[in-house]
């Protein structure tokens, strides 16, 4: 009797020394984790608005199933389900919606998935060889959309930007020789120097 309680006794601190370090290695990797996002989950988070493209895709309606543009009044047209606000809703409520709307129609239990298509786009302007519209790409910075507007023209403020994001009102200034993100629906201005 006295010789199982021994080797127990080693055993019990083993195995807590062992669960201990299980945990502390858990709590790492969902930290590590929480810092690089998954693209696919800020794809859900994403808030719809104005000239995204949704592919959307309706279970057993292969007529409803199909790519649609949110309108400038922030609205999507869809076959029996009618316009439905889309703008501000990110892909997983605009479903819901939707299935709601042909849930009240013909269509039995609708099992709707909505996806994005193609991000509305971001403009370029001031200071660069081609200003205007460019498709968005996940990832994309300043530089980036430099680089496809052509690059500065000889004139351009190469240390500092003006950001508009889509929704604001106010221009934001940013240092150039920072990695400044572009997001869907921005306005970008290059400056141009003063001698």
């Amino acid at each position: 009797m006295q010789q199982r309680s021994s080797s127990a006794g080693p055993t019990l601190p083993f195995v807590l020394f062992v669960l201990v370090v299980a945990g502390i290695s858990a709590g790492f990797s969902i930290r590590a984790s929480a810092q690089t996002p998954p693209s696919a989950s800020s794809a859900e988070r994403y808030v719809l608005g104005p000239n995204d493209r949704i592919r959307l895709k309706v279970y057993g309606e292969p007529d409803i199933t199909g790519e649609y543009e949110i309108d400038n009044g922030g609205q999507v047209s869809i076959p029996l389900a009618g316009h439905i606000k889309a703008a501000g809703a990110t892909t997983r409520q605009l479903e819901k919606s939707i299935a709601s709307a042909l849930a009240k129609g013909i269509v039995r239990d609708p099992r709707v998935n909505v996806e994005i298509a193609q991000y509305r786009p971001y403009y370029i302007l001031g200071e660069v060889k081609k200003s205007g519209e460019y498709p968005y790409r996940n990832g994309l910075t300043v530089m980036d959309a430099v680089a496809s507007a052509g690059g500065f023209t000889y004139r351009a403020n190469e240390n500092k930007v003006f950001l508009r994001r889509a929704g604001s009102g106010a221009e934001e200034t940013y240092p150039l020789d920072a990695p400044v993100p572009v997001y869907p629906g921005d306005n970008i201005r290059i400056p141009e120097r003063y001698f």
